[in-house]
Protein backbone atom coordinates (compact mmCIF):
# COMPACT_ATOMS: atom_id res chain seq x y z
CA UNK A 1 0.00 0.00 0.00
CA UNK A 2 1.30 3.70 -0.92
CA UNK A 3 1.53 5.10 2.29
CA UNK A 4 3.61 9.12 1.13
CA UNK A 5 0.99 11.84 0.66
CA UNK A 6 1.03 15.18 0.23
CA UNK A 7 -1.23 17.44 1.62
CA UNK A 8 -4.87 16.99 0.16
CA UNK A 9 -4.49 13.11 0.42
CA UNK A 10 -2.47 13.56 -2.88
CA UNK A 11 -0.14 10.49 -3.87
CA UNK A 12 3.03 11.98 -5.46
CA UNK A 13 4.21 10.10 -8.10
CA UNK A 14 6.54 10.01 -11.27
CA UNK A 15 6.14 7.50 -14.61
CA UNK A 16 8.62 6.66 -17.69
CA UNK A 17 6.84 4.37 -19.61
CA UNK A 18 6.71 3.97 -23.47
CA UNK A 19 3.34 4.02 -25.38
CA UNK A 20 1.63 2.70 -28.48
CA UNK A 21 -1.17 4.04 -29.96
CA UNK A 22 -3.74 3.89 -32.91
CA UNK A 23 -6.69 6.01 -33.42
CA UNK A 24 -9.41 6.46 -36.14
CA UNK A 25 -7.16 9.52 -37.60
CA UNK A 26 -5.74 9.67 -41.07
CA UNK A 27 -1.98 9.35 -40.84
CA UNK A 28 -1.33 13.26 -39.84
CA UNK A 29 -3.95 12.82 -36.77
CA UNK A 30 -5.84 16.27 -37.11
CA UNK A 31 -6.12 16.34 -33.10
CA UNK A 32 -2.11 17.18 -33.29
CA UNK A 33 -2.80 20.26 -35.31
CA UNK A 34 -6.05 21.49 -35.23
CA UNK A 35 -7.45 19.69 -31.84
CA UNK A 36 -10.57 17.97 -33.90
CA UNK A 37 -10.37 14.24 -35.00
CA UNK A 38 -10.41 14.11 -38.95
CA UNK A 39 -13.69 11.83 -38.68
CA UNK A 40 -15.28 14.33 -36.03
CA UNK A 41 -15.33 11.61 -33.27
CA UNK A 42 -12.66 9.89 -31.71
CA UNK A 43 -11.73 5.76 -30.94
CA UNK A 44 -8.38 5.26 -29.80
CA UNK A 45 -5.93 2.26 -28.44
CA UNK A 46 -3.06 3.48 -26.46
CA UNK A 47 -0.57 0.56 -24.77
CA UNK A 48 1.91 1.39 -21.89
CA UNK A 49 4.59 -0.45 -20.82
CA UNK A 50 6.40 1.07 -17.45
CA UNK A 51 10.37 1.43 -17.51
CA UNK A 52 10.57 3.32 -14.53
CA UNK A 53 7.80 4.59 -11.90
CA UNK A 54 6.78 5.00 -8.25
CA UNK A 55 3.88 6.23 -7.03
CA UNK A 56 4.04 6.69 -2.93
CA UNK A 57 6.08 3.83 -1.66
CA UNK A 58 4.86 1.01 -5.03
CA UNK A 59 7.26 0.86 -7.75
CA UNK A 60 5.51 0.66 -11.25
CA UNK A 61 8.68 -0.65 -13.12
CA UNK A 62 6.97 -3.32 -15.57
CA UNK A 63 3.56 -2.74 -15.38
CA UNK A 64 1.45 -2.80 -18.58
CA UNK A 65 -2.06 -1.42 -19.37
CA UNK A 66 -4.10 -0.55 -22.57
CA UNK A 67 -6.36 2.44 -22.53
CA UNK A 68 -9.35 2.23 -25.02
CA UNK A 69 -11.49 5.42 -25.42
CA UNK A 70 -14.54 6.06 -28.01
CA UNK A 71 -15.73 9.16 -28.06
CA UNK A 72 -18.87 10.87 -30.10
CA UNK A 73 -16.30 13.89 -30.92
CA UNK A 74 -13.37 15.63 -29.82
CA UNK A 75 -12.09 14.09 -26.90
CA UNK A 76 -12.22 17.91 -24.89
CA UNK A 77 -15.98 17.85 -26.02
CA UNK A 78 -16.57 14.85 -23.12
CA UNK A 79 -19.02 11.86 -23.08
CA UNK A 80 -16.27 9.49 -23.66
CA UNK A 81 -16.51 5.98 -22.47
CA UNK A 82 -13.19 4.43 -21.59
CA UNK A 83 -11.92 0.65 -20.66
CA UNK A 84 -8.68 0.50 -18.52
CA UNK A 85 -6.90 -2.94 -18.84
CA UNK A 86 -3.87 -3.62 -16.35
CA UNK A 87 -1.48 -6.66 -17.01
CA UNK A 88 -2.19 -9.63 -14.49
CA UNK A 89 0.92 -10.06 -13.66
CA UNK A 90 0.75 -6.80 -11.75
CA UNK A 91 0.49 -6.99 -8.29
CA UNK A 92 -2.71 -5.47 -6.48
CA UNK A 93 -1.17 -2.29 -5.25
CA UNK A 94 0.60 -1.57 -8.56
CA UNK A 95 -2.98 -2.22 -9.77
CA UNK A 96 -4.62 0.58 -7.52
CA UNK A 97 -2.05 2.60 -8.04
CA UNK A 98 -1.80 3.10 -11.91
CA UNK A 99 -5.60 3.15 -11.77
CA UNK A 100 -5.26 5.78 -9.26
CA UNK A 101 -3.01 7.71 -11.43
CA UNK A 102 -5.04 7.46 -14.71
CA UNK A 103 -8.56 8.46 -12.85
CA UNK A 104 -6.94 11.91 -12.27
CA UNK A 105 -7.95 11.92 -8.80
CA UNK A 106 -4.31 12.43 -7.41
CA UNK A 107 -3.55 15.59 -10.40
CA UNK A 108 -0.86 15.64 -12.62
CA UNK A 109 -1.06 15.87 -16.95
CA UNK A 110 -2.65 14.47 -19.09
CA UNK A 111 -5.10 12.65 -16.85
CA UNK A 112 -6.11 15.29 -14.63
CA UNK A 113 -7.42 16.97 -17.60
CA UNK A 114 -9.09 13.52 -19.90
CA UNK A 115 -10.75 12.57 -15.87
CA UNK A 116 -13.37 15.44 -16.98
CA UNK A 117 -14.02 14.20 -19.96
CA UNK A 118 -15.33 10.75 -19.52
CA UNK A 119 -18.73 9.59 -19.36
CA UNK A 120 -18.51 5.77 -18.87
CA UNK A 121 -15.38 4.14 -17.30
CA UNK A 122 -14.68 0.28 -16.85
CA UNK A 123 -11.92 -1.19 -15.54
CA UNK A 124 -9.07 -1.77 -14.37
CA UNK A 125 -9.65 -5.33 -15.78
CA UNK A 126 -7.09 -7.58 -15.04
CA UNK A 127 -6.01 -9.73 -18.20
CA UNK A 128 -2.53 -10.40 -19.71
CA UNK A 129 -1.04 -7.59 -22.07
CA UNK A 130 1.53 -8.27 -24.31
CA UNK A 131 3.48 -5.49 -25.24
CA UNK A 132 6.24 -5.23 -28.04
CA UNK A 133 7.69 -2.47 -28.58
CA UNK A 134 9.97 -2.28 -31.91
CA UNK A 135 9.20 1.43 -33.44
CA UNK A 136 7.04 1.32 -36.59
CA UNK A 137 6.50 -2.71 -35.87
CA UNK A 138 4.63 -2.61 -32.29
CA UNK A 139 2.60 -4.56 -31.13
CA UNK A 140 -0.06 -4.71 -28.34
CA UNK A 141 -2.25 -7.73 -27.66
CA UNK A 142 -4.91 -8.88 -24.99
CA UNK A 143 -5.96 -12.03 -25.91
CA UNK A 144 -10.01 -11.86 -26.74
CA UNK A 145 -10.06 -8.20 -26.14
CA UNK A 146 -7.09 -5.69 -27.88
CA UNK A 147 -5.23 -6.52 -31.03
CA UNK A 148 -2.94 -3.67 -32.57
CA UNK A 149 -0.42 -4.49 -34.88
CA UNK A 150 1.93 -1.22 -36.68
CA UNK A 151 3.40 -1.64 -40.05
CA UNK A 152 6.21 1.06 -40.95
CA UNK A 153 4.58 4.18 -43.48
CA UNK A 154 5.97 3.09 -46.77
CA UNK A 155 7.14 5.42 -49.89
CA UNK A 156 4.47 4.96 -52.72
CA UNK A 157 7.36 5.84 -55.31
CA UNK A 158 10.22 4.19 -53.79
CA UNK A 159 8.71 1.22 -51.43
CA UNK A 160 11.02 2.85 -49.00
CA UNK A 161 10.13 2.77 -45.37
CA UNK A 162 9.48 6.63 -44.53
CA UNK A 163 10.58 7.40 -40.79
CA UNK A 164 8.49 10.54 -40.16
CA UNK A 165 8.22 12.17 -36.28
CA UNK A 166 5.45 14.79 -34.98
CA UNK A 167 7.19 16.93 -32.46
CA UNK A 168 6.35 19.11 -30.07
CA UNK A 169 9.73 21.06 -29.28
CA UNK A 170 7.58 22.73 -26.21
CA UNK A 171 6.31 19.58 -24.84
CA UNK A 172 3.05 17.84 -26.06
CA UNK A 173 -0.09 16.67 -23.94
CA UNK A 174 0.36 13.36 -24.48
CA UNK A 175 4.23 13.21 -25.76
CA UNK A 176 6.85 15.26 -26.61
CA UNK A 177 7.87 12.97 -30.17
CA UNK A 178 5.48 10.39 -31.71
CA UNK A 179 6.96 8.15 -34.32
CA UNK A 180 4.42 7.87 -36.43
CA UNK A 181 3.27 4.64 -38.32
CA UNK A 182 0.30 3.09 -39.57
CA UNK A 183 -1.74 -0.03 -38.47
CA UNK A 184 -2.18 -3.49 -39.83
CA UNK A 185 -4.49 -4.14 -37.45
CA UNK A 186 -6.42 -2.17 -34.45
CA UNK A 187 -9.47 -3.88 -32.99
CA UNK A 188 -10.73 -3.67 -29.33
CA UNK A 189 -13.78 -5.14 -28.15
CA UNK A 190 -15.66 -5.36 -24.54
CA UNK A 191 -18.65 -5.59 -23.46
CA UNK A 192 -20.96 -3.19 -25.98
CA UNK A 193 -17.55 -1.16 -26.91
CA UNK A 194 -16.03 -1.59 -30.27
CA UNK A 195 -13.08 0.16 -31.76
CA UNK A 196 -11.74 -1.41 -35.32
CA UNK A 197 -9.99 1.14 -37.33
CA UNK A 198 -7.21 -0.59 -39.43
CA UNK A 199 -5.02 1.71 -42.15
CA UNK A 200 -5.09 4.94 -39.69
CA UNK A 201 -2.41 6.79 -37.21
CA UNK A 202 -0.37 5.01 -34.67
CA UNK A 203 2.50 6.71 -33.17
CA UNK A 204 5.11 5.25 -30.68
CA UNK A 205 6.44 7.54 -27.89
CA UNK A 206 7.56 7.72 -24.62
CA UNK A 207 5.70 9.62 -21.92
CA UNK A 208 6.04 11.04 -18.80
CA UNK A 209 3.83 11.61 -16.12
CA UNK A 210 4.35 13.26 -12.61
CA UNK A 211 2.11 15.66 -10.13
CA UNK A 212 5.86 16.95 -8.62
CA UNK A 213 7.24 20.20 -10.23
Amino acid sequence: MSTATEAGGKTPYRVKADSVEACNCQHGCNCQFAGFPNEGKCEFIIGFAVKTGIFGDTKLDGVRAVVVGKYPKAIHEGNGHVVLFIDEDASDAQVNAFASILSGQHGGMPWEALAGTIGKFEGPIRKKVAFKLAAGRSEITIPGSVDVRLTPLINPVSGAENEVHITYPKGGFFWDDGHVATTSHMRAEHGGLLVEWPNCFAAVAEVNWTNQK
